[in-house]
């Protein structure tokens, strides 16, 4: 999952309102008497863990590959996240199920937009001086089209449990329960936001994607200090709530007790606080809007540090639906005795790490706590689960591969010998975890219960990376307004693009369209040269050659009416999808559409390890405790044999 320099924001009202889509739940049948099981491990690489096997550190996995089988997995085109795992979910591709990148571009405004989900505001409001009131409520919208796969096991009488799946928020309200992942926002409608108060903030000198830098003024050893919320939707102005607090920070001592509504919690330096419930006032005595943060206190003395983690959505009081039926998240937070947990989709503090932020030490423990809510909750769920179907996502592995990739590949350009040293073998302990994960599960299975372990994509090093629109502007695809500029300086958002002579463009981390008459609103390219533009960009993508390494930095180009074999969305994709070689990924200023000066540049950012390249350079795993009865060698079909394990056949329909 890549690394955002920006981070899109829902509509507001879709963040305070909450959407009734679990009613559908009641009246599911009962007992089956079969049990199925899927444990989705995110990012785990099919090369890496064949090498653990071969060490003796996976005894579990091992187990399964010789019960039942071990093989790579195919993933999807391109290899993202919400890519791959819709193609799990509905069985079809992204012509078919219409996710093709972690954004999409609206051909009106050209503005990226979240692919996943989007809300609306309510239609009609009551203006009561700087007040409004709406008159109708605003919607949460899932974008993923198809069927879900649970969905045709709940229309047979067979119970699911769905947790944490990606690309699924708001959740389908299809299956017996489920919890959103992947996609769910914070209450600010970003993929997370944290706030960090620091007497210092000039020491973090890299660019804050995901978070907010506050200079801490302490007077007499306290701080009064504000989290910022989302935009107020009653107030015609539109300005954000605030919950103010106050932190008294001990003169001599390395602690400091943080003093928020009528809660008081006393944190020594380094310590981190369980979660606390933050209130927002929305209406004044009328309504208000809560979230959940937690607090780490990183330095008292000589300079004082604090982070907050982004404002969560809070599962005993959600603003916005993140479960089926809707009071099961707060069951979970119940049920699990370890009370709230992060709802936030990607909740592991990539941002605060990339930024300087968080230092190494500090990421992981973070992270360690991610896992360690997750791994409670999924025993919780593990218990309670009799029959039918469960699947389980874990992400941990895949964001602190992301990030600590760098420590075991002594050859990227991020890799600090002495810095890293520590830390090289993160990655192979949360391997190990998952195999332990999997024991804990072959324990709790009934001699005929069926277990599938998978991932969505493998891993690989990003050493290189590689600027899409620098490489159009280049090759005379992008034209400039302003001619004194022809270099490009990385100015924003296509600053200085001449729309009128531009061909082609980027949106996206792999996606490349053609600025087409009629379909966008500045198109210049008549249909008739579509395909003659379209072959010119891919042979000569495929024939650029990195000078640093001397290897084409780009292996194939897939056309979007070639490779996809479901129609039912192909307008929604890129014209071509851009398969990277491995080691090169395209960058995060081309992702969002700055255009700089160098087409590809070493990636020296702590985001070291990723998967967004050629598809058939990263495969995913799959794991079976038996085979299987209807094999499957690809994410695609996987879903048909999950189904087939309960002896239902012909998914995904036709219809779909």
């Amino acid at each position: 999952m890549p690394k955002w320099r920006r981070r899109p924001r829902w509509s507001v009202l879709g963040v305070l309102l909450v959407v009734a889509l679990s009613s559908a739940t009641c009246g599911r049948s009962g007992s089956t008497g079969k049990r199925v099981i899927v444990l989705g491990f995110d990012g785990m690489d099919y090369e890496l863990t064949r090498r653990f096997m071969a060490e003796g550190k996976l005894p579990n996995l091992q187990r399964l590959a010789e019960s039942g089988g071990f093989s790579p997995l195919t993933t999807s085109i391109p290899p993202q996240s919400p890519v791959a795992w819709s193609e799990f979910i509905t069985g079809m591709d992204a012509g078919g199920h219409g996710i093709y990148d972690f954004m999409h571009r609206d051909t009106t405004t050209m503005v990226p937009y979240l692919s996943t989900s989007r809300t609306s505001d309510p239609g009609r409001t009551i203006k009561l001086g700087r007040w409004q009131l709406p008159l109708s409520g605003g919607t949460v919208e899932l974008l993923r089209h198809g069927t879900p796969f649970w969905e045709v096991l709940e229309q047979n009488g067979i119970p699911t449990t769905v947790m944490r799946m990606p690309a699924n928020f708001p959740p389908s309200g299809t299956a017996s329960r489920e919890l959103s992942g992947m996609g769910t926002p914070d209450l600010l409608g970003t993929y997370g936001t944290f706030s960090f108060f620091t007497t210092v903030p000039e020491r973090i000198t890299e660019d804050v994607s995901g978070g907010v830098v506050y200079r801490a003024e302490l007077v007499d050893n306290v701080l009064d200090a504000t989290l910022v919320g989302p935009p107020n939707p009653f107030l015609k102005e539109g300005d954000s709530v605030r919950a103010e607090f106050k932190v008294y920070a001990d003169p001599t001592r390395p602690v400091a007790k943080i003093v928020i509504d009528d809660q008081e919690i006393i944190l020594q330096e380094g310590e981190w606080s369980e979660w606390v419930t933050v209130d927002f006032t929305l209406l004044p005595y009328v309504q208000s809007l809560h979230g959940i943060v937690r607090f780490y206190l990183k330095q008292v003395h000589p300079e004082f540090e604090l982070y907050v983690t982004p404002i969560n959505i809070d599962p005993l009081n959600p603003a916005m639906p993140i479960s089926t039926p809707s009071g099961f998240a707060a069951e979970l937070a119940r049920g699990t005795g370890r009370g709230r947990f992060y709802s936030q989709g990607m909740p592991e503090e990539t941002s605060a790490l990339s930024s300087g932020v968080f230092d190494n030490e500090d990421f992981l423990r973070q992270a360690a706590l991610v896992a360690e809510e997750n791994r409670a909750q999924y025993r919780h769920v593990l218990e309670q689960f009799e029959d039918g179907f469960l699947f389980y996502y874990f992400g941990n592995l895949d964001l602190v591969s992301h990030m600590m990739w760098r420590t075991m590949d002594s050859t990227h350009p991020a890799h600090d010998p002495v810095a890293d040293a520590p830390y090289r073998n993160v990655i192979e302990e949360l391997y190990v975890e998952a195999d332990e994960i999997v024991g804990e599960t072959l324990q709790s299975m009934d001699d005929d219960a069926t277990l599938i372990v998978m991932s969505d994509h493998g891993f690989t090093s990003w050493t290189r990376a590689f600027n899409l629109n620098s490489w159009l502007r280049a090759n005379g695809y992008i034209a400039f307004r302003n001619r004194s500029n022809q270099g490009g300086g990385g100015t924003g958002f296509f600053e200085n693009v001449d729309w009128s002579r531009t061909q082609a463009y980027a949106i996206g981390f792999n996606s490349v369209y053609i600025n087409l008459r009629g379909r966008e609103r500045v198109g210049s390219v008549p249909r008739q040269q579509r395909r003659l533009i379209l072959d010119e960009i891919a042979r000569n993508l495929v024939r650029f050659i990195d000078p640093k390494t001397g290897e084409p930095a780009v292996t194939k180009v897939y056309r979007r009416d070639e490779v996809f074999e479901d129609r039912g969305h192909l307008d929604i994709g890129p014209d071509l999808i851009v398969g990277f070689a491995r080691g090169v990924r395209g960058s995060d200023e081309s992702a969002l559409g700055t255009i700089t000066r160098e087409i590809i540049t070493d990636n020296t950012g702590k985001w070291s390890g990723d998967h967004l390249m050629d598809h058939e350079t990263v495969p995913g795993v799959l794991f079976t405790n038996r085979p299987l009865q209807r094999a499957a060698s690809s994410l695609k079909e996987l879903g048909a044999a999950v189904l087939a394990e309960f002896g239902i056949e012909g998914f995904p329909s036709a219809g779909n």
